[in-house]
Order: structure tokens, then sequence, then C-alpha cells
């Protein structure tokens, strides 16, 4: 650790850490309520556990994007956080926040939560991601705020790099396409239009622009390759992420109300998105080919990796499977949706934050790596993890493929709740999957308090002296 206040991150790292636990363990209460119905009702209804499962996916990513920040930024402009009182006040206000409103779904029923945070002075509830009550909404808005007073200050101070400077630039995306999340038109199709202007302009927009630089960052670190070659790669990859990615929203437009030209500029636009995820592929793997150093931290590099691989399989191609107009047709809705939602964020945006957690980590602990017998067990937890994701998507991917045949193909289509009995095998395979994933998490929670031998720590002191 180089600066001081880069000691910030560790806060908003941990906090990542307990909130995807658990994010995870109502996903797999979610799994069994699809084949047991009636599980933990009328405590935890279907509704409630989903609204707690996706928001808490959507939190503990954002205290991951802001330990990053807080964590490169100070090393890439060269100087210390301009204020790391300010990020520690954000971050109890966002975790405070945060809690509350995981609570208020849980203890409350959500038409009496609307009431109670006044809703009605601004309607902002009730449509799917965005959940949250306008109050939360508007405490986000102000941590982001401060979040991005304290990153750009921290920057316009010091040395600026292509990688401060992307990742800037999708910070402030991801603050500025949120405030589309007060406005609720009352009109269905121009609501559901706007509501794609936060949700994919978020993940397949300006998101990518923040993965991007971390993992550029993580990659200079790791590898020792010119900081120029790596970041002439990231200007490509953004380039192409921003021309697909913005234009390739039209896949949402599809059958919402909006005009036929969507069905083309959609069709032809999301086909390319792919590509910058293909290029961040070959990209990592040509760094790590060129390194010039062989770095200790065997656990991060593994993640950098991945994290390319998955993504360009979860959000590259499960996302062109079915993101054709044509065959959008038929699949929009489906298990098909569910397994590229799940592939992709895991690929692109998980396995990122968990990157630079891997790499960080250790430096905030005052060592330049994990002792092996602590990379050793986050190693396994990264298979563990990354395979039952696999699963999990091809399970899905299979019970997408069989609902589309028998629900909507098919001359005599099924009832939808006929479909579902009969592809209820699929959610059961799915769902030992995703305790094989919550054992995977386990694991990684546990390296990082797993002790080297005495003769390991030795190596490990003469490695940090030198």
């Amino acid at each position: 650790m180089k600066y001081s206040s880069q000691a910030v991150a560790k806060l908003y790292f941990i906090a990542a850490i307990g909130l995807f636990v658990g994010q995870i363990l109502f996903g797999v209460i979610l799994g069994l309520q699809y084949v047991i119905g009636d599980f933990l009702f009328p405590e935890i209804p279907f509704n409630v556990a989903r609204m707690v499962h996706t928001n808490l996916l959507i939190v503990w990513l954002l205290f991951g994007f802001m330990g990053a920040s807080y964590y490169l930024v100070p090393e890439e402009a060269e100087r210390e956080l301009h204020s790391p009182l300010l990020a520690k006040v954000l971050f109890w206000i966002f975790l405070v926040a945060g809690a509350l409103t995981i609570l208020g779904y849980l203890l409350v029923p959500y038409a009496r939560l609307a009431e109670l945070t006044m809703n009605d002075l601004l309607p902002t509830m009730g449509r799917e991601f965005l959940e949250q009550p306008t109050i939360t909404k508007i405490g986000i808005v102000i941590v982001a705020l401060g979040f991005l007073y304290n990153i750009g200050m921290t920057i316009l101070a010091g040395r600026k790099t292509v990688v401060n400077l992307v990742l800037l630039t999708g910070l402030v995306g991801l603050a500025v396409f949120f405030l589309f999340s007060f406005y609720v038109p009352d009109n269905l199709v121009t609501d559901k239009y706007f509501w794609w202007w936060v949700v994919h302009l978020w993940v397949e927009g300006v998101w990518e622009l923040i993965l991007g630089a971390i993992l550029a960052f993580v990659l200079i670190k790791v590898t020792g390759v010119d900081r120029e070659v790596i970041e002439k790669w990231l200007y490509v990859i953004i380039a192409m992420t921003l021309i697909t990615g913005v234009i390739g929203t039209g896949h949402h437009f599809y059958w919402i109300g909006t005009p036929e030209y969507w069905q083309w500029w959609g069709s032809i636009f999301s086909a390319m998105e792919p590509i910058p995820f293909f290029m961040m592929t070959v990209f990592a793997f040509n760094m790590v080919n060129r390194r010039r150093r062989e770095h200790p931290n065997k656990a991060a590099v593994l993640w950098a990796l991945g994290t390319a691989v998955m993504a360009f399989l979860g959000a590259g191609v499960w996302g062109f499977l079915h993101t054709l107009a044509p065959v959008n047709y038929y699949t929009h809705g489906t298990q098909i949706t569910a397994a590229h939602g799940h592939m992709a964020f895991y690929g692109a945006y998980v396995m990122i934050v968990l990157t630079i957690i891997s790499y960080a980590m250790p430096k905030l602990r005052g060592q330049e790596a994990a002792n092996p017998r602590a990379q050793v067990v986050e190693m396994w937890s990264f298979w563990l993890m990354t395979v039952s994701m696999v699963f999990i998507t091809l399970f899905l991917t299979g019970a997408g493929v069989l609902q589309v045949w028998m629900q909507r193909y098919t001359e005599v289509p099924e009832a939808f709740m006929v479909v579902q009995e009969k592809i209820a095998i699929f959610y059961w395979l799915r769902e030992l999957a995703g305790v094989v994933f919550l054992l995977g998490l386990i694991l990684y929670v546990i390296s990082f308090f797993v002790k080297g031998g005495e003769r390991e720590m030795a190596t490990d002191n003469v490695a940090n002296t030198a």
C-alpha cells in the first residue's frame, strides 16, 4: 500500500463480501421456492426474496466499485485521497441506508413501506430492480455525489492516466443514468423505455467502463507490461463498448410498443456487443503472456483471466443467443433470459470486484500477496464458484429451451404452470449448483483467515524486505 488513504477501501471490500454472502443465501432460498412453492411462506414470500436478492447484488457491487476506486485512484493519481473522512462517512450512510431498506422489504408489506417512506410525494417504487423507497434513492444520489466529488478532486489534483479517467467516466455515467429511476411516466411504454436507461445503460454501458479500468489496473500491476500497451487496448475496448452498448439498448425495446425500427437497430448493434468482451479476453491473456514478472499473487491473476473469459461467455455468447429480434420474440422473459443474466453478472461484475479485492486486500494488510496456503483455498473457491455458475447457466438454458418449445413455439402451447412442473428437474439441478456456489463463496471468505506456515511467512518477509 503506497498511500495511507487507500486503507478506506478495506471497509468497502468487507461490506461488499458480507452483502454478497447475503445475496447468495437469498438466491438459494429463491431456488427452493421455485420447486417448493410454500417454502418460508408467508414469512419470506417469493417476490420479497427476489427483491432482496437483486437489490443486494446491486448494492454490494456498488460497494465493490467504490472500494476499488478508493484503492486504485490514489495510486494512479500519485497522491492521497482528497478526503478519507468523507469516504468513511459516506460508507456508513450507504451501509445503514442499504440495511434499513432490506429490513423494510423483509419486515413490512411493500405497499405499507411505500406509505411509510412517503412514496406518494415522489412516486418511484414498484419497478423491477428499482424497488428502493424514494428516500433510499435520494440517499444513493447523495452518496454518489459525495463519492464522485472525492474521486474527482483526487484525480484533478494528481496524475491523469487513462485508467483513472476511464474509471471516472464510468462512475459519472453510473450516477447520471441512475437519475432516470426518479422519472416514472404514467404511460407504460414510456416508463419501460426510460427504465432501461438505468438498467441497460448501467450494466451494458457505463459499468463496462468501470470493469475495463479495474481490469487494466490489475493487469498493469501483476504483469509489468508497459502501461502504454495496456492503455491502447483499453481505449479500443471502451470505444466498442459504448458504440455497441448504447444503441444496443434497442434490444429491450422490441416488444414494448416502440417503433419497429428498434428491431433492426437493436438486433444489429446488440449482435456486435460480444466484440468488446472477446477483445477483453484476448487482451487479458495477451498481457499475461507478455508479462515481465511472475507476480506472487497467483490468485489475483486467475481472477483477472477468469473475469475476461466468463464475461465473454455470459454477456457475449449467452447475450447473443437471444438478442436477435426474431429469436427474442419467442425467448424474452423465459429462463434463457435468467441464464444470460446470471452468467453475465457473475462474469463481468462479480468477478472483477473479487479480482480487485484479491489483489488489494493483501496490500491493505501489509503483504505483497496472501500466503500460498490462503491462495490455494482462494483458487479452490474460484473454481467452485465459476464451475457451479457455468452449470447454473446450463441448467437454466435447458429449462428455457424447453419452456420456449412447450409454452410458446409448439402448435399446441401448454399453460405456464404445466410447463414449469415439467421442467422442475432443471430447477432442482440449478439449486444443487447454487449450494455448491455458496460453498465456494464460504471458502473465499475463509481464505482471508488462512495463515501460512513459519517457513512460508519467513519467505514472505524476505520478499517484502527485498
